[in-house]
């Protein structure tokens, strides 16, 4: 009779596994910040409530796809930043009002939305594109 050789299963310990997790775990939460350090207070109305600020009150940024509109006037980057800051030495409870297009990336709109933050605006509105024509 042929013995056959008795296989000894390898038995796999997982403390090293274990411990390779925590230290995993240890180093994300020591290098993770978790304070929000770019925040922006938006204030966004539903269609068809309107606010009772007056419109000398308010001003318009148009974020178009290739530039911005300062009131109907286009702009760049930096125009709008020393306009901003004009307006608000003049009347500094000036509502700004940003309303992107479509067709605009949201990296564009949060680069606006900072500059203008970084202008000192504090009563910033996003306005919805309510644009319902759809034809070419």
């Amino acid at each position: 009779m042929a013995t056959r050789s008795r296989r000894t299963r390898a038995s796999i310990s997982l403390t090293p596994l274990i411990d390779v997790v925590f230290i995993l775990l240890i180093f994300f939460m020591l290098a993770s910040s978790f304070r929000n350090w770019h925040t922006m207070q938006l204030n966004v109305s539903p269609p068809g409530v309107t606010d009772q600020t007056r419109e000398e009150e308010m001003l318009l940024v148009e974020i178009v796809g290739d530039g911005l509109r300062l009131a109907g006037e286009i702009v760049s980057l930096d125009q709008l930043d020393t306009r901003i800051r004009q307006q608000l030495g003049n009347a500094p409870d000036l509502q700004i009002l940003v309303q992107p297009h479509t067709d605009v990336p949201l990296q564009k709109v949060v680069t606006v939305l900072d500059r203008l933050t970084a202008a000192g605006a504090a009563q910033v509105s996003l306005l919805t594109n309510t644009d319902t024509n759809t034809s070419p």
